[in-house]
């Protein structure tokens, strides 16, 4: 009898000791990340910088350029045409531009050059007149239009201040640079972290991708993508290299995920354009020329964790709003044309009330239904987007007929 209960008793304490021990010797996921390698930087540039601006030194000793014996004289040094400076014995480039990244990172820079991030971006509020022949030809072959164009007038209307700390701050990504290159880097990826992790961080795009006029990053973080994103990220391999990169290190996308990054397989791409379809930020949004190419590689990112007939169903759902909308917006701004036509509106734009509704009604809400649609925030797509495009249209019309009614009493 004794023999009967002892013998089971002992098994069971035995089992639990090996239960204990195997799961006290498997560290959580967390813990099994890989952490940031620290490699205190050395020799005369840190000797100095060390004491004058500490933080730097910090920052590039957890970089991958720190971990590859890449030295602050490596990235410093000055390229053809940069204007030289002479600092503590060594001559090195008085400003850094895309020109120091891409000798070491061509493929990289000339995705971006072919992006909107590229010369497009800045020329949205300068217009063509900084950019070289050579630089506008490239950018309009494949963006048509998005250089050859006139300054921004509500951007120089709203004053040099604005326009250096506001617009400037963010279109600056696409600066043309006195040595011939177009951009900065560090708008991404910062100047001595260099970090890939930075670049991939939805905060990283959402510095300038946020907003009523493109409210990518709210958007996303309603989406169901934002929110996974939010619960999981602790249990993120977010630092893998992009050509490595799996459903297993990120299991909920980020941008980079969708418009980027290589993940199990795919392109990697620094052409944040590439894998889209819609000219979706337009008021009146046409197919993109590469429209099948670049759905198709979106779609092949989609796959990755959907099932095509959800993947499908998406996109059209997604361009029956693009459509819809792009005939709302039409509408409205068709009856401000009309009022042109009619001499009831002066020729010059932002100086009427109208102007700033009608203005407002496509470059908010038109775009916010539309980026709503395809990024999965249904909010975006109803108060934030349609509803404001119905009460705008309403007050156009009102004014409209407020202004043929004065006509016509005159």
């Amino acid at each position: 009898m004794f023999k009967k209960i002892f013998i089971p008793f002992i098994i069971g304490i035995g089992l639990i000791v090996i239960a204990f021990l195997f799961h006290y010797t498997r560290p959580n996921q967390e813990i099994n990340q890989p952490s940031a390698v620290y490699i205190r930087a050395s020799g005369k540039c840190a000797s100095c910088h060390s004491h004058e601006t500490s933080a730097i030194i910090h920052q590039f000793s957890m970089s991958e350029h720190a971990k590859n014996n890449v030295t602050c004289f490596d990235c410093h040094r000055a390229q053809n045409n940069q204007e030289k400076l002479e600092h503590k014995g060594f001559i090195i480039s008085k400003e850094l531009t895309a020109m120091n990244c891409s000798q070491c990172h061509p493929t990289e820079y000339s995705q971006f050059l072919r992006s909107r991030h590229g010369a497009p971006s800045w020329a949205a509020v300068t217009g063509h007149e900084s950019f070289t022949d050579e630089q506008i030809a490239y950018a309009e072959k494949y963006h048509p239009g998005s250089v050859i164009r006139a300054p921004n007038k509500l951007a120089i209307a709203e004053g040099s201040g604005v326009l250096e700390k506001g617009c400037m701050a963010c279109h600056s990504i696409g600066k043309p640079n006195i040595d011939g290159s177009i951009g900065s880097c560090t708008e991404c990826h910062a100047r001595h972290s260099t970090s890939i992790q930075l670049a991939r961080q939805p905060e990283t795009c959402g510095q300038c991708h946020m907003g009523p006029d493109h409210s990518q990053l709210e958007i996303y973080n309603e989406s169901k993508h934002g929110v996974l994103y939010s619960f999981q990220k602790s249990q993120f391999n977010i630092n893998v290299d992009s050509k490595e990169l799996s459903a297993q290190d990120m299991s909920a996308p980020t941008c980079a995920t969708c418009h980027m990054s290589g993940l199990e397989g795919m392109n990697v791409t620094h052409d944040v354009t590439e894998r889209l379809s819609w000219w979706l930020f337009a008021p009146i949004s046409s197919k993109r020329p590469n429209y099948n190419l670049g759905q198709e590689a979106m779609k092949n990112t989609c796959l990755k964790c959907h099932a095509s007939t959800h993947v499908d169903k998406f996109y059209s759902e997604a361009e029956e709003v693009v459509v819809a909308t792009n005939d709302k917006v039409k509408y409205a701004l068709d009856i401000v044309d009309e009022l042109r036509k009619e001499k009831l509106l002066t020729p010059e734009p932002f100086d009427e009330p109208i102007e700033f509704i009608a203005f407002d009604l496509w470059h908010y809400y038109g775009r916010t239904a539309k980026h709503g649609a395809f990024m999965g925030g249904a909010d975006f797509v109803q108060w934030h987007g349609n509803y404001e495009l119905l009460l705008k249209t309403k007050e156009i019309e009102e004014i409209a007929r407020n202004l043929r009614n004065n006509s016509i009493d005159d």
